[in-house]
Parts: structure tokens; sequence; C-alpha cells
């Protein structure tokens, strides 16, 4: 089975998610850009996915940069590339026997690109309603839990993790008496 990796045009992202949009209009495309990430950090954890986030820095001043923040890969393109260019090659690399590539993006032209290189698309208000969608469930599947009177707890460990962490956890009390 392929894992998946998502990649996403942010700033097609923020021009097309209306509560984004907004606030890039309203002169705050730094809180627009920080809301976006704490969305996808939030879809990343429900949705189990490997995500590449990418900033068109070509019209600001300075080198490209990736660093992770969120648990999730932010790239900043050069001052000369474009993030379409950028998404376009990283799909070429990235898509493989082993990784299902999709882009999120609702550029028509990159679009036909991307189906070239085997990756998907996924257009930018399908993906907002997907993240909505995941959290609903999340908060549908806690409030379940808590009306049965059992514990939610969000994680980001899976069963065999959580299992591993306690046996460390046991070893470790036993070890200090």
């Amino acid at each position: 089975m392929k894992e998946d990796l998502l990649i996403v045009d942010a700033y097609n992202m923020i021009g097309n998610w209306p509560h984004l949009n907004k606030l890039k209009q309203a002169n705050r495309l730094e809180d627009a850009r920080e809301e976006l990430l704490a969305e996808l950090s939030e879809y990343k954890k429900y949705r189990d996915i490997n995500m590449i986030v990418v900033f068109d820095a070509m019209y600001v001043p300075g080198n490209s940069k990736s660093f992770r923040k969120f648990d999730m890969e932010i790239v900043w393109t050069s001052k000369d590339q474009t993030a379409d260019s950028y998404i376009e090659a990283l799909a070429h690399r990235k898509q493989n026997r082993f990784t299902q590539v999709i882009v999120a993006t609702s550029d028509q032209a990159e679009q036909w690109t991307i189906f070239a290189a085997g990756a998907l698309r996924i257009p930018a208000r399908e993906l907002l309603r997907d993240v909505k969608r995941a959290k609903q469930e999340v908060d549908t599947e806690a409030r379940k839990m808590t009306d049965k009177g059992e514990v939610f707890r969000h994680t980001p460990f899976d069963a065999k993790q959580l299992l591993e962490l306690e046996k460390l956890r046991d070893k470790m009390m036993h070890d200090d008496q």
C-alpha cells in the first residue's frame, strides 16, 4: 500500500479559503499563514498523512528555506522560483511506487503537470471541506466516547506506540524503586 504525501500550495489555499482570504484582504497575511499552518497541522493528525506546505517567496527577498513546524515540512521557494514550479518538480521526485503524491492546488495549469507525474490533485475548496470533515469526525467520536463515560485522549501516537511508552514508563517506575 502506498503512503500518501500531501503537498499544499499555501497561497492557493489562502486565496481560496474564505476565512483566510478575509485575513489576507485585511492586510493580515502573517495571521492567514499561521492559521493555515495550524489547521493543516490538526488535519495531519486526524488523517495521519505526511505533508509539505510550500509558500511562494518569488517576490520576497532572501534565500529559499525549509524547516519543520507543526510536524510538517514548510518550504519557502527561492526568490526566482514560483511555488508552482517547485511543487511540480517535487511531485516528479516524490511520486513512486511507494508514495502517492497528492497536490492541493486550484491552479488549473499546474494540474496537468501534476497528473503527468502520476500525482493526484485536490482543489483548495475540497481540501477545506475535508479539513472540516476530519475535525467533525474526531469531535463526534470524542462526544460518543465521553457519553459512554470513556476518557478521550487525542494523541499523535498509535496503539502500538502507546503500549511501548507504557512499558517504558513501567520500567522507569521499577528502576526508581
